[in-house]
């Protein structure tokens, strides 16, 4: 299994087809998605690519990070493991705070 690169700072314009070319300079990209917001559908400036092997994921890494792409400087580096934000609960009144009404 290859290595999975977080890239930042991506034009709003690049798609996941010009991420996996821009990529695939340095090797075998397996996946490439730009992250996009799930009610407009436009970028979020950011995505991930999957390279075929880790010494292929370095040297993207080596030649993008930090280059110019489109006016802006790419951020790339290994991605981290996604966290896990807990889910639904929360909010609502707190109990046993002064205010509100008694029963």
């Amino acid at each position: 299994m290859g290595k999975k690169l977080y890239c930042g700072n991506l034009n709003y314009d690049v798609s996941s087809s010009d991420l996996e070319q821009m990529f695939g300079q340095y090797g075998m990209v397996e996946s490439a998605q730009v992250i996009t917001d799930r009610d407009t559908g436009r970028s979020k400036g950011f995505g991930f690519v999957e390279m075929n092997s880790d010494a292929e994921a370095q040297a993207a890494i080596d030649g993008l990070n930090e280059s110019m792409q489109g006016g802006r400087a790419l951020t790339v580096n290994e991605a981290k493991p996604r966290e896990n934000r807990g889910g639904g609960g929360g909010g609502g009144r707190g109990y046993g705070g002064g205010g509100g009404r008694r029963y």
